[in-house]
């Protein structure tokens, strides 16, 4: 425990001695949010987003690019730090296919979401598609994920998930399927979610400490160590991210965390408390599928807006009170979460 809230605090004070530095390289390089360009993940125009938040053109976005390096830099230098101290590691998994796993989800994902930021603010008109096609990157992220299902599959084995009251079941071959819908579903729920200030980075802090605390109950230290070092980083984005934001995620933040948010649970064996656990951007994903679906089959909205944060805006109630009480939704749901998975 000593160790990794060392690294906690090692890796927040990297980031924090990089991130004033990097905000402002990305004004530098207009790295930023436009007006009148906000889609949601499944390419429609957003425009009441654009009412409330229109004001914020011009904030730099991109602080997923800072914690994606710091995070992977920093384990490239402890990890062989702590072995050659001699200092005593657990593994569940063999160490380096589990960490090829982790960063190949973490990179590959935030590099999809690094071109569709980078789309999105270089060179678009607005007669052409914006960033990716919605199709594209879904299948981008589909072939990605079946990449990271099938490696946990013949590499490590994992076949199953757990069932609070229930045990494991097993799921054999059929596991890359799951494992792909949830890595799929989990980076776009993240995603959706990077809408309001803080709200993102906080909600993912707690479900981080949540599969945190779940790592170190197995006494697997290689995925202790990884969460430990995204929690620091995340802390010092969330300083400057908070209302009003200086910096925001992006999609190459939104969608790398999210894919590694599932792969941590699916190596846990956690995906049903994960679920629990990350409630809120269950909670948002679902939103904005009912809407489009019942858009597209019934012709008539079923919320005001969508994702949910939006119909809270819509119907009144101010960003910081939303984040807030998004905030303390996330901290109980992990902990019925963490009950859960512990069953």
């Amino acid at each position: 425990m000593h160790l990794v809230l060392g690294l906690l605090i090692f890796s927040f004070c990297v980031t924090s001695a990089f991130i004033v530095p990097f905000i402002d390289t990305l004004y530098r390089l207009r790295f930023q949010r436009q007006k009148q360009i906000t889609k949601d993940a499944f390419g429609i125009r957003t425009t009441i987003f654009d009412k409330f938040h229109g004001h914020k053109a011009g904030v730099p976005v991109g602080g997923g690019i800072l914690i994606i390096l710091v995070t992977s830099l920093v384990y490239a230098l402890v990890y062989p730090a702590i072995k050659a101290l001699g200092i005593t590691t657990t593994n569940v998994y063999p160490l380096v296919p589990e960490l090829v796993i982790l960063f190949f989800s973490f990179w590959s994902f935030g590099l999809i979401g690094l071109y569709d930021d980078i789309k999105k603010f270089f060179g678009i008109k607005e007669s052409k598609f914006f960033g990716l096609r919605m199709r594209h990157k879904l299948l981008l992220q589909i072939l990605f994920a079946g990449i990271t299902g099938s490696m946990m599959y013949f590499w490590l084995g994992i076949n199953f998930l757990h069932l609070p009251f229930l045990g494991q079941i097993h799921l054999g071959p059929l596991f890359i399927l799951y494992a792909t819908f949830v890595i799929v579903a989990f980076a776009n729920a993240v995603n959706i979610t990077d809408g309001l200030d803080g709200l993102v980075g906080g909600v993912l802090l707690f479900c981080l400490f949540g599969l945190w605390v779940l790592s170190s109950s197995i006494l697997d230290t290689t995925l202790s160590i990884f969460i430990s070092l995204l929690i620091g980083s995340l802390i010092a984005f969330l300083y400057f991210n908070i209302f009003p934001a200086r910096i925001f995620m992006g999609d190459v933040g939104a969608l790398a965390l999210g894919a590694v948010l599932a792969v941590m649970g699916l190596l846990l064996g956690k995906t049903i408390a994960l679920v629990i656990i990350g409630g809120i951007f269950v909670a948002e994903i679902a939103s904005s599928l009912i809407q489009l679906l019942s858009k597209r089959f019934r012709n008539k909205k079923v919320f005001p807006a969508a994702p949910l944060h939006l119909t809270l805006q819509q119907i009144g109630w101010e960003e910081p009170k939303i984040v807030m009480r998004a905030w303390m939704t996330g901290l109980i749901l992990t902990a019925i979460g963490v009950w859960l998975a512990m069953l």
